[in-house]
């Protein structure tokens, strides 16, 4: 029935219908790779957006390790808490080996 099917159409219908199929088949691959594309781009922001927040964060950490590390402060800290203090010149004895 099939073969009578198919012998019974006109002669250019069996191909005008692959090429239905085959623009069918093209419209929902870019379809699909439109969707695919925004959800890759998304990630790509996402990750964008965490990678400036950790360059941010290690500005900030650098900021601080240089505030902490300063050497007026490390000499604040040495005379006030450990009462150290910078010795007179006289008191100052250079050792050879």
């Amino acid at each position: 029935m099939s073969r009578r099917l198919i012998k019974s159409m006109p002669s250019g219908s069996f191909l005008m219908l692959l090429l239905f199929v085959a623009i069918l088949v093209s419209a929902v691959a870019v379809s699909y790779s439109a969707h695919w594309n925004r959800q890759l781009l998304n990630e790509l922001y996402g990750e964008l957006s965490v990678r400036d927040k950790a360059q941010a964060e290690w500005g900030r950490l650098i900021l601080e390790q240089s505030t902490w590390t300063a050497h007026n402060r490390i000499e604040a800290l040495a005379s006030e808490q450990l009462k150290m203090h910078i010795p007179d010149p006289a008191a100052v004895r250079m050792v050879r080996p």
